[in-house]
């Protein structure tokens, strides 16, 4: 026998977690990665947090999608292949699938292989016939889909939700270059973004009445104690939603309720009373930032859909 066995790919996550909590828990201002909010839990939250009266983007971006999907099926053309970065419960793909001219496989990309499951089971019981290859990847490295789109004539990314308001600009720039070089030359990318809008809308949205995003929020103090043996009082911090007009972003924050000391992977971390840890930053754009980071990463906005409000967007890129 040669060469190492391979690393159970759940273990592997968990090294992942504990990694990145290490790191974002001894920067100076303590920080975690947004991607670990989404466990089992954090995905059920998140999916009635998207149902909310104060959560516009999802119902403002299906409306978009609905409306213009006779163009998107145009431009296009038959026979593609959907890759879907970060599908969530499948609901979009769902709709947009439904929309294009005769898709060939549906590529679903995330990193957590249950969330992946659910999400084919939805698209193959709404679109029988058609292949459902889910691809377990972290969709913000480069992956490979040498061999996954047989037949089809090109490849359309999707990235709905505005979830490209997660990454810091230059970041946002890196995932939307490596996407390209992921996706067959030649490619589309279907993209949402948030927009820049009244600041008391933006600040109910991520700060709901019924305290389901608070909860979705916490949850992730919950996962670290369960996955990587820390020792945080979950009822010792509360939810933020703070605006910051420099970045043009919402921010997400767990804010530590008193002085406390939490321990992890034999690790000690010091809080000091309304010191916060930095979930997650949702970039709002305006049109023109946006078309500027598409090109910055070589792709050109050809066509913007927007609501009569114009709270949301999406976008065509062509590479």
């Amino acid at each position: 026998m040669s060469g190492a066995l391979s690393r159970d790919p759940a273990e592997a996550q968990r090294a992942a977690l504990v990694a990145d909590a290490l790191s974002g828990l001894s920067a100076p201002r303590k920080t975690l990665p947004c991607k670990w909010l989404y466990d089992a839990e954090g995905t059920r939250l998140f999916e009635a947090i998207t149902s909310l009266p104060e959560y516009y983007p999802t119902r403002t971006e299906v409306a978009i999608l609905e409306e213009c999907g006779p163009e998107i099926a145009r431009a296009v053309g038959p026979g593609a292949a959907v890759v879907e970065f970060g599908p969530g419960d499948g609901a979009k793909a769902v709709q947009l699938l439904r929309q294009l001219d005769a898709p060939v496989v549906y590529l679903p990309v995330d990193i957590a292989p249950e969330w992946l499951a659910a999400a084919a089971s939805r698209v193959e019981e709404a679109h029988p016939g058609l292949k459902v290859r889910p691809v377990v990847a972290d969709f913000t490295q480069p992956f490979d889909l040498a061999g996954r789109a047989e037949g089809s004539t090109t490849h359309l990314g999707f990235f709905p939700g505005s979830t490209i308001g997660n990454f810091e600009p230059a970041e946002a720039v890196s995932f939307l270059r490596r996407a390209r070089t992921s996706l067959r030359p030649g490619a589309r990318m279907l993209l949402g973004a948030d927009l820049v809008k009244d600041i008391d809308v933006l600040r109910a949205a991520y700060d709901d009445a019924a305290g389901v995003t608070a909860a979705f929020n916490l949850n992730i103090l919950t996962r670290l104690n369960r996955e990587a043996g820390a020792d945080f009082i979950v009822d010792g911090f509360h939810h933020e939603a703070r605006w910051n007009p420099v970045a043009s972003r919402i921010e997400m924050h767990l804010v530590a309720r008193q002085a406390q000391t939490v321990r992890m992977a034999g690790r000690v971390f010091r809080f000091a009373a309304d010191e916060s840890i930095h979930t997650e930053s949702s970039h709002k754009y305006r049109p023109e930032h946006l078309r500027a980071l598409a090109e910055a990463a070589g792709w050109r906005a050809t066509t913007l859909w927007t609501d009569p409000a114009k709270l949301f967007s999406v976008w065509l890129l062509e590479g």
